[in-house]
């Protein structure tokens, strides 16, 4: 997402570090990680973090962030919701079709159309990329696990851990409204855990998802 806030801890590039770790030993070709969480769990950041040390080992790594997926668009969101109610908060409001669409364009190494939302605008641009040279492709977002992706990481913290976070960033108004969203979207993100792969803890340790 454009002009979109991160707060790098030394905890994303401790956690990026271990992540790294398993990921280098694996040498597969266009390799697609999820990194899926909460809202202000640190999923923007962690994804950062990982793909600037993935270059730092000659690898490029691009990173798909599912909030420019979604099937309303970002200035008709809000007023939808509230339209339908907060039970239909969740999955299906994610194009998950394109989502998978531009993965396999990124396996296959080709040139691919991809939505990106201007938060100062809040409208949907286009971006056009190339994958060919890129090794890794990070999908980030609250429902990333659900992707075609290969590594599957999941960030405990919930939004009740992340308050402070997520008034930081400022990327949509904290009323009422808002923390029904966030409850509802946090029921949704919790149904997801059983897919990780990797567990990224409340003290940013990563583990196996089986050690839990």
């Amino acid at each position: 997402m454009l002009e979109d806030v991160l707060l790098l801890k030394d905890m994303h590039y401790k956690a990026a570090e271990q992540i790294l770790q398993r990921l280098l030993p694996l040498n597969s070709n266009r390799t697609v990680i999820g990194i899926s969480g909460e809202s202000g769990a640190g999923k923007s950041e962690l994804a950062h973090v990982l793909g600037r040390k993935i270059r730092q080992h000659g690898k490029l790594a691009k990173i798909l962030h599912i909030d420019n997926y979604y099937k309303i668009p970002p200035q008709e969101k809000t007023a939808w919701r509230k339209k339908h109610g907060v039970d239909k908060i969740g999955l299906n409001e994610i194009n998950w079709e394109l989502i998978n669409k531009n993965i396999r364009e990124f396996k296959e190494g080709k040139k691919a159309k991809m939505p990106c939302v201007d938060l100062l605008t809040d409208l949907t641009d286009e971006l056009i990329t190339d994958f060919k040279p890129i090794d890794y492709l990070i999908v980030e977002g609250l429902y990333s696990l659900k992707a075609d992706v290969d590594l599957r990481i999941f960030i405990t913290l919930t939004y009740h851990d992340t308050k402070k976070a997520q008034l930081l960033r400022g990327k949509e108004p904290q009323d009422e409204f808002r923390l029904q969203v966030l409850e509802q979207e946090h029921k949704v993100v919790q149904s997801l855990r059983p897919l990780a792969d990797l567990i990224v803890t409340n003290d940013y340790t990563v583990i196996e998802a089986k050690q839990e």
